[in-house]
């Protein structure tokens, strides 16, 4: 990360690093998908440490979900100084999208299952599943108080 990162504090400016796990998420997204996929929602971004100037910012994410034509993919980013060898990396920030896989007319288009393999595998796609779960509710109930409320 450069000074050409930085906010106000001298620390990176968020926005940069959701850039980067939007980055990468899509990536991941259309590998999984075989084609363009369109970032939908994110739906978490923790931001757990500062990112400092000069820092070296590692991302990576993984499938944990899928339905029919959308995915979850979760990003978890890591950072450390510039200056020093063997030191542990720390997390930074974690971050769960939605993409939505297109095709060439930017319908949506089927998408491959995630098949879990380990225990860790499962927990993910059952973490997901709740996260889905919490967003379709949410909305359902944004949707039920504009309508009582007389806006649509």
């Amino acid at each position: 990360m450069t000074v050409l990162d930085t906010n106000l504090l001298g620390t990176v400016h968020g926005g940069v690093v959701m850039k980067l796990v939007d980055d990468v998420a899509g990536v991941v997204a259309q590998r999984h998908s075989g084609g363009p996929a369109v970032t939908a929602s994110m739906d978490e971004m923790d931001f757990l440490h500062p990112v400092r100037v000069g820092d070296l910012v590692h991302a990576s994410a993984q499938v944990n979900w899928s339905g029919t034509t959308s995915m979850e993919v979760g990003v978890r980013v890591l950072a450390e100084p510039w200056n020093e060898a063997g030191v542990e990396p720390t997390r930074v920030a974690t971050a769960y999208l939605v993409f939505v896989a297109v095709d060439d007319q930017g319908r949506p288009r089927a998408v491959p299952p995630v098949l879990p393999e380990t225990a860790e595998d499962r927990r993910r796609v059952g973490e997901a599943q709740i996260r889905r779960t919490h967003r379709l509710a949410r909305r359902e109930a944004i949707l039920r108080s504009r309508k009582q409320g007389g806006l649509t």
